[in-house]
């Protein structure tokens, strides 16, 4: 009897120091597992626990998973059913659209467009060479802007070491162009006509037309120059003309012992450019403008072919056999008062308004 109550007392005591132990670890554990970094949402006010997005009192101790608004669940189910074939047919349509967009100007690639400048700017100081031309042998002479086909048109500015002549070259010339006006040529069978201006001056500035420039002096000593060129190089068309042309008769009333050169024929439209030239002999510079109204011939110089239509007449006498003109007019022409003739090699770049 004794041995059946200490037995059971035995029993007892280790079914209560079970209990006492377990009850101490699973403590443990739920104080190690919220320290080891359970996030505060698991848990909630009052000590209840949270179970999904709701409190485990209110769905019965429950884990709940956050509910998914319906249209997203469709949207899910709708993208489950895609197959390959679908998806290659979206990316087809897609393409196609963004192709349509574009013909239609919607969608552009970013455009880089340079939008070409006609003016070109030069800046530098050279030494002048012996000058090649035949005739010019004891002469110095620097280029600033080689022998070209097209037609230079621009402003140079220069500061040299002593007084300097300008040169623009106009050509090279035909067979039998070369007709009294001053040519140079480097080696008797390419010529080109010679404007050359003499300024008299170290320093200045020159707007000039020409198919090269450059500067030169009369000396052997070499001569530096430093210079500022801003230019165009331009294309030939009825307006931007490098020639040689002979004179005629002028066919205007009171001017019929007198020779012309018709160089821009009359426009509605006004020319604006610039001239240089070198011609046989000196010669005058001729713009017109009109042809006038009735009535407005009162008193300013006019020309006519015919005593119907008349023209103002603007009529520089250079003096000169070369040189440049800065102009504006109906028509551009140059002119001599002796019936014998004269050639005029030139160039004339010019704009109409």
């Amino acid at each position: 009897m004794t041995k059946a109550i200490l037995s059971i007392l035995f029993i007892s005591a280790i079914l209560i120091t079970g209990a006492i132990v377990a009850s101490v670890d699973l403590t443990q554990f739920a104080e190690a597992t919220v320290g080891k970094g359970v996030p505060h949402t698991k848990v909630g006010s009052a000590g209840s626990v949270v179970c999904g997005d709701r409190l485990c009192s209110e769905v019965g101790g429950k884990t709940v998973m956050p509910s998914v608004p319906e249209e997203e669940e469709a949207e899910e189910e709708a993208m489950k059913e895609v197959t390959v074939e679908d998806a290659e047919q979206i990316t087809e349509e897609v393409t196609v659209e963004e192709e349509m967009l574009a013909s239609e100007g919607t969608v552009e690639e970013p455009k880089m467009e340079m939008k070409p400048h006609d003016w070109i700017t030069a800046t530098g100081t050279i030494q002048s060479m012996l000058d090649p031309g035949i005739g010019h042998e004891t002469h110095q002479i620097a280029i600033l802007l080689p022998p070209s086909d097209k037609i230079y048109k621009g402003i140079l500015s220069y500061a040299a070491s002593e007084p300097i002549q300008l040169i623009a070259l106009h050509g090279p010339l035909a067979e039998g162009e070369d007709n009294g006006q001053p040519i140079w040529t480097p080696d008797g069978e390419t010529k080109f006509a010679l404007t050359l201006i003499d300024p008299e001056t170290s320093m200045g500035s020159w707007l000039f037309t020409g198919n090269a420039l450059a500067v030169h002096t009369m000396n052997e000593e070499q001569f530096t120059v430093s210079y500022s060129v801003s230019y165009m190089e331009k294309e030939m068309s009825d307006t931007v003309i490098t020639g040689t042309l002979n004179s005629m008769i002028d066919p205007g009333i009171g001017h019929e012992t007198h020779s012309i050169i018709i160089i821009l024929p009359p426009s509605e439209m006004t020319y604006s450019g610039i001239l240089t030239y070198a011609a046989s002999e000196p010669i005058q510079l001729i713009a017109l403008h009109g042809p006038l109204a009735e009535g407005e011939d009162t008193g300013q110089t006019i020309w006519t072919p015919d005593g119907e239509t008349k023209f103002a007449l603007t009529f520089v006498d250079s003096e000169s056999n070369m040189g440049t003109w800065v102009f504006a007019g109906n028509a551009l022409a140059v002119h001599t008062m002796n019936p014998d003739g004269v050639t005029v090699s030139y160039s004339v770049v010019a704009g109409q308004n």
